[in-house]
Parts: C-alpha cells; structure tokens; sequence
C-alpha cells in the first residue's frame, strides 16, 4: 500500500499511453450508476479533470457509468495548498464545477491524511504551532464547496497495527494534538459542513489474516469510543483496496465488521474498490474472470448487510490506474516475457484499458441492481 500512497503524494502516476482501441462497448443495460440507483444505492468513481478534459471516451464512460465523483488527488492538503498562503485550487474547482452541471454528486476526499500533509505544515506542526492550522485549513476547504459535497472524509486511515495500545497510526497528527485528534477534527468539520455525512476512511478491512484482523479490532475500538463521546460520526468508509495475493476475502469477517459498524448507529459505504492481480502470466481472459469473481465474492457479503449507501471504485477504466505491475511481480514470474512482451495494465476495474466492460463491470451490475435479503453469515 505505501507505493500506492507514495505515488499519489507525488502527485499521481503519469497518465497512460495514447489510446489503442474504440471507444466504450456499451452494456446492454442503463449503466452502473443507474442499476445502483433501482436499490436505492450509489455508484461512483474516482477522478482526474484533467483526463476527464483530455479522452472525451473517458469522459463519456464516467458520465454514462457515475452518479458520484470523488477527486483522486486535487483536494489533498499538500495538492491544494502546496505552499503556505499559496492555494491552488484549480483541479478542485473544474472537477466540482463539471460534476455539478452535471448533477452528479461529491465525495470530499479527504481532509486529514497523514501522507498528504505539506511540508510547510508539518514542520510548523512539529515546532508546535495549535489547531487553528487545523481550523484554517478546514474553514479555507469545506465552505468553498457547500452544498455540492454531502460526504466528507474527514480523517484517513487512522489506524496502523503494531505500535500503539489503541491502534492509532503514528503520524504528525497524533504528535501535535494526541489521540483526540479524529474526534476534534470530526467535530471541527461539523462547523463547517452542518448538513454532510461526516466519513473515517480505512483500509485492510477485508482478509481474515492478522494484520487485518487486528485492524477492525482497533478501528471498531476507535469508532466505539467517537461514538460514544458524542463525536459527528455518520459514515465509515470501507476502502475494499482487493488483492488476490491474499487469497479470498472472508465473508465472515466482513459480515461481522459490518454489523458491529451498523449496531453503532453507522452506515457504510465502500469508498475505493479496486483489485491488486496475483497471476499475470494466465490469459487475460482467465485474469478478469478472477478479479470479477473476487469482486463478488466481496460484494456479495457487504451489499447482503444493513446500512450500505454505495460503492465508488478507484478509478473506473485499468488505463488509469494507480494498481501497476511493479518489479516484485516481474520476478515472481523469472520465465515470462522474454519475447519482449509484457503482461499490460493491471486488470483490476470495471473497464479494461479499451473502456469495454469487464467481469469485474457484470460483478458491481449484478450486486448493485439486487435487492438482497439482510445475511448472517
């Protein structure tokens, strides 16, 4: 995970090569926002403006496929005020403005990130300076947008087995203000958004492995105690970053973590869905066939449980993705490729780099258009 966040600090991958096939093979259905929308769900996706400006096919697929749009990096704090009193919010604003003339729907992403915090706040953070940085920043953000953004991610991933008693994640945050810091930074957003669905993020929720089972240990700790302090806590967000280097996500794990989230008084919805590839030497039709059948395996749990508003993706089309085939799976695989062909685009959404629907696209279509009955499992 921290190549991924390391990346998009930096400002994101380079966007991909020119494209290489026509435009969209349409479903034979509305799409998957309005298939979401017959069981009173969402679906949405992250984006760029800037690609959305540039490949009028991608732009036709988020406005065919989406009812809600989430900015990928262009309201990261060290994106959007890279420089002390120096705001740059150009991305944010084009990509808000397209969305609502568009009448489709925001979600903030994300206000406190301790991988997206500028160096110029970090260091006045670490020399002691309060929470009116925290204030300023938050009073400079929210209002700009209003209305047009109803979910907010106010803290992201907060937590990090292994170093602390309660699970919180070391980071600059928890240095200046301790750990009440998710609980202030909760209430400080509800000053400035009276009305939106206030969202803690997280990842490494979906595998019955230790690390993940210590993080919905510590994170439900964390939620139980916002809870109960009275803290504007409406939604968690479940990131549902997929990897099938892990093997099968448990459903029984899942299952249980949602309903302890749902007896909380909370809803949920799955923030970043996307899947990591483990076997790129097998034909890409056998590769999408195991990314969709992980995607359902994963919805077919979490839609079947109380309380799930929607599901938004990680981008839509795999010619976008922050998922790379990295050096580590070139040399789980000593013996491939040495014709000077290479395994192409992680196939981890629900476009393949053609913008044609993949199984992974049938998956979220099928989940998303059923109304499941409530399941114990």
């Amino acid at each position: 995970m921290l190549s991924r966040r390391d990346a998009i600090v930096a400002a994101g991958a380079a966007t991909a090569a020119s494209l290489l096939r026509p435009p969209l093979a349409l479903a034979a259905d509305a799409g998957l926002a309005a298939n979401a929308g017959r069981t009173g769900r969402f679906f949405g996706a992250a984006a760029r403006i800037e690609q959305l400006a540039a490949e009028p096919d991608l732009r036709a697929a988020y406005l065919r496929e989406c009812s809600w749009f989430v900015p990928e990096i262009a309201m990261l704090w060290n994106v959007i005020e890279p420089a002390e009193d120096g705001f740059a919010f150009e991305a944010m604003d084009g990509l808000a403005r397209y969305a609502s003339d568009r009448e489709k729907k925001l979600r903030g992403h994300t206000l406190l990130w301790h991988l997206a915090v500028p160096d110029w706040a970090t260091q006045q953070l670490r020399a002691g300076a309060g929470w009116d940085l925290i204030d300023r920043y938050f009073g400079a953000v929210i209002p700009r947008y209003g209305e047009r953004i109803e979910q907010w991610e106010v803290v992201n991933e907060p937590i990090e087995p292994g170093y602390r008693s309660d699970g919180l994640r070391p980071s600059v945050f928890l240095d200046a203000f301790g750990p009440e810091y998710v609980g202030r930074a909760l209430a400080q957003a509800r000053t400035y958004a009276p009305a939106a669905h206030l969202m803690i993020n997280e990842y490494g929720l979906e595998y019955d492995n230790q690390d993940e089972r210590d993080r919905r240990r510590f994170l439900l700790k964390l939620l139980e105690g916002l809870r109960s302090d009275g803290a504007p806590l409406d939604v968690l967000g479940m990131q549902a970053h997929l990897d099938l280097r892990k093997g099968h996500v448990s459903a029984s794990a899942i299952a249980a973590f949602c309903r302890a989230v749902n007896d909380l008084g909370l809803t949920i919805v799955v923030t970043e869905l996307d899947v990591k590839e483990s076997d790129y030497v097998a034909t890409a039709p056998e590769r999408d066939r195991l990314v969709g059948d992980e995607v359902r395996r994963y919805l077919d749990v979490v839609l079947s449980q109380r309380g799930v508003l929607g599901v938004t993706t990680w981008g839509l089309s795999d010619r976008h993705s922050w998922l790379e085939v990295t050096a580590d799976d070139y040399a789980r695989f000593p013996s491939a490729w040495k014709d000077g062909t290479s395994p192409g685009f992680n196939r981890g959404l629900p476009l393949d780099s053609s913008l044609r629907p993949t199984p992974m696209y049938f998956a979220l279509r099928d989940a998303l258009g059923s109304v499941r009955p409530y399941k114990r499992v």
